[in-house]
């Protein structure tokens, strides 16, 4: 095994699979900015050998796929005004973009905990597999952020309100639920994943999209629909504003206790991202592709890492875990459009470009 293998990515060819392991265990696989530049060197390398037929994302360990971005860093960086996060996000979302126009069929297997980066690596794939066990989230409002990786592209292509709701919240899907919010196309169950693998790896050479989706769907379940799916209408009437101040209004106004525990989890977010975030995904429906919302996502993605919202919001959640941010402006109402502005201007030659 060689000393790539050894380290945070696994990268190798097994029968016709390119298989990439996430290897941070300990860490619930958490992405560095190296592990993403490893991704990037084995997708070349398997997208050029003609023995490699499918790719496989797994996450090593039994936690989960991935539980997002390698966030105490970024803090670190952002804290003293480095740039990681500059270099980070165009690297990643690069690499996110070229996950799904990739050549060869790309299998991702969303088991337990599917987090921010995470669904950057995996809810853009030509395959999606969920299973019993899958938690997927983007909870980045509660760091003072938005949710990114193409997040907003994602979401804004839910039915109806689902992911305003999905995004604003930060709430869980289960796997069903995924597939109803498209951010994945099959559910597994856990225990069949290893006889899946093994099949993927005896996938013929040439096999197309379609092949590869008939294997997958003699393995699931056939679930398209979990608890979320079933409160679409209240969700859709909640949550079908593009002014958080009306989303707000209408939960005070409804007072069912679903309507209440949700306002109650919107008011431990940062103000200033649930501004952001709605913003973007209502600009994302109309977006023609995910480059896109990536292009914008960055932009916005630069100005949170200068933020008090973002530190703040990582000290209380990763950091010091006291789960009691102070937020700046601490309510919606005194979000401004002055102080929004900045996440949508142009960046000049700092742009994100796709080759």
């Amino acid at each position: 095994m060689s000393s790539v293998e050894e380290g945070d990515l696994v990268a190798r060819v097994e029968g016709a699979a390119g298989v990439i392991r996430l290897n941070r265990p300990k860490a619930i696989n958490a992405v560095t900015l190296e592990m993403f530049r490893d991704i990037e060197t084995a997708l070349d390398r398997f997208e050029t050998d003609p023995a490699v037929a499918v790719i496989l994302l797994e996450g090593a360990g039994e936690r989960g796929l991935c539980a997002g971005g390698d966030i105490r860093t970024l803090w670190e960086s952002s804290k003293v005004n480095g740039d990681l996060g500059k270099i980070l996000w165009r690297e990643e979302y690069i690499l996110n973009a070229r996950i799904k126009k990739f050549p060869k069929p790309y299998v991702a297997f969303m088991d337990g905990i599917v987090m921010g980066g995470g669904v950057g690596l995996s809810a853009h794939a030509s395959h999606r597999v969920v299973t019993d066990r899958t938690r997927l989230a983007m909870p980045e409002v509660g760091l003072g952020f938005f949710p990114d990786v193409g997040g907003t592209f994602l979401l804004s292509r839910s039915p109806g309100e689902i992911g305003t709701y999905f995004g604003l919240t930060g709430q869980t899907m289960n796997g069903p639920d995924a597939i109803h919010a498209k951010f994945a196309d099959a559910v597994v169950p856990a225990v069949k994943l290893p006889e899946l693998r093994e099949a993927l790896t005896r996938t013929r050479s040439g096999a197309t999209a379609a092949d590869v989706s008939k294997l997958i769907n003699g393995f699931a379940t056939g679930e398209t629909a979990g608890p979320v799916a079933a409160k679409e209408p209240v969700i859709d009437a909640l949550f079908g504003f593009d002014r958080m101040e009306d989303i707000v209004a209408a939960l005070k106004r409804d007072g069912s206790e679903f309507a209440q525990s949700t306002l109650k989890t919107l008011n431990e977010k940062s103000p200033r991202g649930m501004v952001v975030t709605l913003k973007l995904l209502r600009l994302a429906r109309t977006a023609s592709s995910l480059e896109e919302c990536l292009v914008r996502e960055y932009r916005a993605a630069l100005e949170v890492f200068r933020s008090d919202d973002f530190r703040e919001g990582v000290r209380a959640a990763v950091i010091d875990k006291d789960r009691n941010p102070t937020w700046s402006p601490p309510r919606i109402e005194d979000v401004t459009p002055a102080m929004i502005a900045p996440y949508f201007a142009e960046i000049g030659a700092d742009e994100l470009k796709f080759n």
